[in-house]
């Protein structure tokens, strides 16, 4: 039984029409007066269900000496609701805008990350712009961290309203400037991290094998990287696209190219040798900012994936231990810690000044199939007259703003000011 099974007297109040202002085109001042309402309801009704449960719970009561494991905690119900909306951020991207495209139910915004040793503060924008005046910041990756990019400018216009100064003509590549502060936020749009050469439709649909340069880095963000006072870099689902790898300029194999007479190297291999050479270039490079690695990002589809009619129609966070991951996701993390130790342990034998900090965002995330904007990336995807519920397209990857992916920002938040 589907934990939305348990749910079922919440959800016919929070499906409810009356909770909602414009029929699901925004959040006006009754729709956040009725979020704050619903939300203490959904403390109460939520609470008990924890309380139920703790006899039988993993977690921990008693503080351990020494630092807090952010990452290993629980979701908890948070009646205050999100730190915004989006009525009050004009930056969210339509396809994760998942309030503005009618999503109708609103419990996946009551809940927050809880490590059990310690409390995470929520965001904080005037303490973070106030600490980051004059600096910049860089992301590095794919969509997946362009989607944390919108949480941060949300969380962060709440404070100062930024401009965005840059972009390029697919605005892959983006910059916005909070003037008050002489503070930036860059995107940089390079989702294998090595130099690739990419031929995509509109659908993102590949219209010839990728090429892979496992030895070169991708000029675009290499050639920025030394404008940064602090880089939040990330590998992501791209890495298991089908390509043909090179390396010293020659075919060295590929990973699924089934009509090619060339060594099947696996997306493993890739991907090892991708952060290895990420890391090694972030260890050597004379200019030192704050790094932090961002750990694998799951998705939630069940019954297929992206392309064949996979869904994620839970309404609730799982448990603490009620979800182990996909076989992939333990592949791809395994790697990612395997070769983060490596160039931990690299760097402290050599006794080079290294700021490398580790951003472990998939526990937390991966207990959030209810978070992601699922047939909600497009408007209103089951009004009258649009396509009917077979057909329409579920987007199990991507989160909603707002929505669980504020945690990783109150985790930056974490790890950069304390």
């Amino acid at each position: 039984m589907g934990s939305g099974s348990r749910w079922a007297p919440w959800a016919a109040l929070l499906y409810s029409p009356r909770a909602r202002k414009g029929g699901g085109a925004g959040w006006g001042l009754d729709g956040l007066v009725a979020l704050k309402a619903i939300g203490w309801i959904l403390f109460a009704g939520v609470s008990f269900r924890l309380l139920c449960s703790l006899s039988s719970s993993p977690m921990s009561l008693e503080i351990k000496e020494g630092k807090c494991d952010l990452f290993n905690g629980e979701w908890l119900p948070n009646p205050s609701g999100p730190a915004y909306t989006n009525s009050s951020c004009r930056f969210i991207d339509d396809h994760q805008n998942c309030m503005m495209n009618g999503r109708p139910d609103i419990v996946y915004l009551y809940w927050r990350w809880k490590p059990y040793e310690c409390d995470l503060p929520p965001f904080n924008e005037v303490r973070f712009l106030s600490a980051m005046r004059n600096k910049a910041w860089g992301f590095i990756g794919d969509s997946i961290l362009r989607n944390q990019v919108q949480s941060l400018i949300c969380l962060l216009s709440k404070a100062d309203e930024p401009v965005e100064v840059y972009h390029d003509k697919e605005f892959k590549n983006r910059r916005w400037h909070f003037q008050s502060y002489n503070f930036t936020v860059s995107f940089v749009w390079a989702p294998f991290l090595v130099k690739s050469e990419v031929s995509e439709n509109e659908n993102g649909e590949s219209t010839s094998e990728i090429q892979l340069h496992l030895d070169v880095l991708e000029p675009t963000w290499i050639s920025q990287y030394e404008s940064f006072d602090y880089v939040i870099i990330a590998g992501g689902q791209w890495f298991l696209k089908t390509a043909v790898y090179w390396e010293n300029g020659k075919v060295i194999g590929c990973h699924y190219c089934q009509d090619k007479n060339l060594t099947e190297l696996g997306f493993e291999h890739l991907y090892r040798r991708t952060l290895q050479a990420v890391l090694r270039f972030i260890s050597s490079t004379n200019h030192k900012p704050v790094v932090l690695f961002r750990t694998w990002a799951p998705d939630h589809f069940e019954n297929g994936e992206w392309s064949s009619g996979g869904t994620c129609s839970r309404v609730l966070p799982y448990r603490k231990g009620e979800y182990s991951g996909k076989y992939m996701d333990n592949v791809m993390r395994r790697i990612e810690l395997e070769e983060f130790n490596k160039a931990i342990a690299a760097v402290n034998s050599s006794g080079d000044v290294v700021n490398l900090k580790l951003l472990d965002i998939y526990s937390l995330s991966a207990m959030r199939p209810d978070g992601h904007a699922g047939p909600y990336r497009m408007f209103h995807p089951f009004a009258q007259g649009n396509k009917d519920a077979s057909s329409v397209q579920k987007d199990c990857l991507h989160w909603c703003v707002p929505g669980p992916i504020d945690a990783w920002n109150d985790l930056i938040m974490k790890l950069v000011l304390n």
